[in-house]
């Protein structure tokens, strides 16, 4: 079993401010592309920005040079910190691991956190 834990979210003004942190835990071998994706009430989900093992990057359009994903290998953490929020960037934020679970070779799985709230609003 993998789990992914959010945790960060909350109620900022717009320009604020937020960093969301995702922890993956549980049996894992490794772990390769991490991201966070989020939905607002009526959309679809829609992916924000990924990074893979060695740090390669991307991001959605319309969040670019305003967040920045991260990822510490050595606690299975991804960070997503957030500037110059928007109230369209209200949405629940989820996080993605891309894991080899312990006993699988080289087999991979896509694993989901519950979600984690950010609103943006004055």
């Amino acid at each position: 079993q993998v789990h992914l834990v959010e945790s960060g979210g909350g109620l900022v003004q717009p320009g604020g401010s937020l960093r969301l942190s995702c922890a993956a835990s549980g049996s894992i071998f490794s772990i390769n592309t991490m991201g966070w994706y989020r939905q607002a009430p009526g959309d679809q989900r829609e992916l924000v920005a990924t990074i893979t093992s060695g740090g390669i990057t991307t991001y959605l359009d319309t969040v670019k040079g305003r967040f920045t994903i991260s990822r510490d290998n050595a606690v299975n953490t991804v960070y997503l910190q957030m500037n110059s929020l928007k109230p369209e960037d209200t949405a629940v934020y989820y996080c993605n691991a891309v894991v080899v679970p312990l006993g699988w070779g080289k087999l991979e799985k896509g694993f989901w956190g519950r979600g984690t709230q950010v609103t943006v609003s004055s």
